[in-house]
């Protein structure tokens, strides 16, 4: 019982340790960049930042009460745990925007859009890190996935372009723009506070002497290799109807420059196919563990 109450206060820890500093980072964006120069952005944010903007009411009240419905869907979709915690960080943020004062940085249209995406973003995807969420959309997007048959990616893009489709009618076309400039800078950075520098790449090597590459790969990086059987097809020497081994792994961006060491000293004419991987789940591979 003891060591269960510990592993929970620790995975505790760990999520406020995610949460709070996305909270205040989110915050701070908001306060310091998008809301006085009158920008806005995508989600569930987008739509309480449009709301404040055109109505005046406190965008600590409004980002609360534009959230309720998207919780509500999260109730009905996904697990306790995940909900209690995003009533937890989206009040917490309703209270940090009303009570805690951040200081205009800039005005400057194209800096307030650069920044004040980068810090809402990194707020978004630390608080996800944390195993919750400040911006309802997601919740919102798998509901209909699910309902109408139509990806996550869709639904975003769909609801993303009616928000900035209103604010360009009520707020103005050029606030508009840097607002979608914002969002995109917001995405980007959330994708990357999530992923980190774990950004994984597939390798599909195709060489002569494989065997050396693959103990290679195997003894100095300690990750697996999967090895497939392939037939040669066309070559510098003409057609190749020989057999060949076709070695495949996943490594992160900052291992692929071992991989091309490893092959450039065993095969300096073997055959590279680099592509990047979505996502990766079990194997070798040892990701950071995002809670639940």
């Amino acid at each position: 019982m003891k060591k269960r109450i510990s592993k929970e206060l620790k995975l505790v820890g760990i999520e406020v340790f995610w949460i709070l500093p996305g909270v205040l980072s989110a915050a701070f964006g908001l306060q310091s960049f998008l809301l006085p120069n009158n920008f806005i952005d995508g989600g569930a944010t987008g739509i309480a930042l449009l709301i404040s903007e055109t109505t005046f009411y406190d965008i600590a009240i409004v980002i609360l009460l534009v959230n309720v419905p998207f919780i509500f869907i999260g109730y009905l979709q996904m697990r306790p745990r995940f909900v209690v915690k995003t009533i937890i960080a989206v009040v917490l943020q309703s209270v940090v925007l009303a009570f805690v004062t951040f200081p205009i940085i800039t005005e400057d249209l194209l800096l307030a859009s650069v920044f004040g995406g980068f810090f809402l973003g990194a707020g978004l995807g630390l608080t996800i890190r944390g195993g919750c969420a400040i911006d309802g959309t997601e919740i919102l997007a798998l509901y209909f996935s699910r309902k109408i048959g139509i990806s996550l990616g869709d639904i975003i893009i769909i609801f993303n372009i009616f928000i900035f489709a209103m604010g360009a009618w009520l707020i103005g076309i050029e606030e508009a723009l840097y607002s979608m400039l914002a969002y995109f800078i917001a995405s980007k950075t959330m994708d990357f506070v999530i992923q980190g520098i774990e950004e994984y790449l597939g390798v599909t090597i195709i060489s002569n002497n494989s065997e050396k590459i693959k103990e290679a790969i195997i003894s100095e990086m300690n990750t697996g290799v999967t090895v497939l059987r392939g037939l040669g097809g066309y070559g510098k020497k003409g057609r190749l109807p020989q057999e060949v081994e076709v070695l495949y792994t996943v490594v992160t961006r900052l291992e692929m420059l071992r991989i091309n060491r490893i092959v450039k000293q065993a095969d300096d004419e073997a055959f590279m196919v680099i592509q990047g991987v979505r996502d990766v789940k079990g194997g070798m591979l040892k990701k950071r563990p995002i809670p639940e």
